[in-house]
């Protein structure tokens, strides 16, 4: 990815954490690192002037003060800011176009106690140009510090092995190259239809051996170019009879990155997020890699 990574600013600690975890992802990538701020949401449109002038300059000296402390931790990194008259998710999808990646934390400033994911975060994980990583406020390696969560724990990728989408499965390659650490690729399946029908009442070992057998290749067909591609990555597969959603949050725990797919065939522009990832974002204790594909 030779395209800056974007992070979205709004002064909340989820957006900081996810500020601070896009740095070292800009680090690994060797690129800049772009911070945009976006326009707060207004009552409405008989807003004094003198009162948008001074949001907007809270906005700069916030997206100033956040820089700041980036280069401190990470004098690697060149960051670069960004203050926007759009909305804080307009500016964002906008600023999509031409990066390679957008990080957000999974809520912002808005929303209410209890909320698992914001609005900002879940249009842009939907409509977004580029794969969007939704990062959880968490206390443990997080708040101790992300280069850590970004190199000792595997990379998880989602993958349906009967319409495999290439997308996803070279983003996991790649996170998992440039981390230095294991690849987990997980397929969920479940019995064929003929197999729970009315007239079955019992699954025989062998014929569940079989099919666990035909999904296990189906998997290893799935990956063979990016073994090929990626040599170096250790991968470990993992073919799995339950929910895609339960599998891939079962093989997460502890992850440093979950990588799922969203298909672009959506007619909406707001874009939409399947069932699976949808489930997977409410219940990540993870940073979350949403990647757009045509599959």
């Amino acid at each position: 990815m030779s395209q800056a990574v974007l992070a979205g600013v709004d002064g909340s600690e989820s957006s900081l954490v996810a500020a601070d975890w896009a740095a070292v992802e800009a680090a690994v990538r060797g690129v800049p690192l772009r911070l945009v701020h976006g326009s707060p949401p207004l009552p409405g449109p008989a807003v004094p002037g003198s009162a948008t002038d001074r949001l907007r300059e809270l906005g700069e000296l916030l997206l100033q003060r956040v820089a700041a402390g980036l280069r401190d931790r990470h004098p690697d990194v060149e960051v670069l800011c960004e203050q926007a008259g759009d909305a804080p998710d307009t500016a964002l999808l906008a600023a999509s176009s031409d990066a390679g990646l957008l990080v957000v934390g999974m809520r912002g400033t808005g929303g209410f106690d209890g909320l698992a994911v914001g609005r900002v975060a879940l249009r842009t994980a939907a409509a977004a140009s580029c794969p969007v990583v939704l990062v959880p406020e968490r206390s443990g390696i997080f708040a101790e510090g992300t280069r850590a969560a970004h190199g000792a724990a595997p990379v998880v990728g989602g993958l349906n092995a009967h319409r495999a989408a290439g997308a996803v499965a070279g983003f996991a390659f790649e996170a998992a190259e440039a981390y230095g650490t294991e690849l987990r690729m997980v397929h969920a399946w479940e019995f064929p239809a003929e197999a729970v029908s009315s007239q079955t009442l019992v699954v025989t070992e062998e014929d569940r051996a079989t099919w666990e057998d035909q999904e296990d290749l189906r998997l290893s067909d799935a990956l063979r170019p990016w073994r090929e591609r990626y040599p170096d990555v250790v991968v470990r597969t993992d073919v799995m009879l339950m929910h895609p959603a339960e599998a891939l949050l079962h093989v997460s725990q502890g992850a440093a990155l979950l990588v799922v797919g969203r298909r672009t065939r959506s007619q909406s522009p707001e874009g939409r997020l399947g069932p699976v990832t949808c489930a997977v974002l409410q219940h990540a204790g993870c940073p979350v890699a949403v990647v757009p594909h045509d599959g």
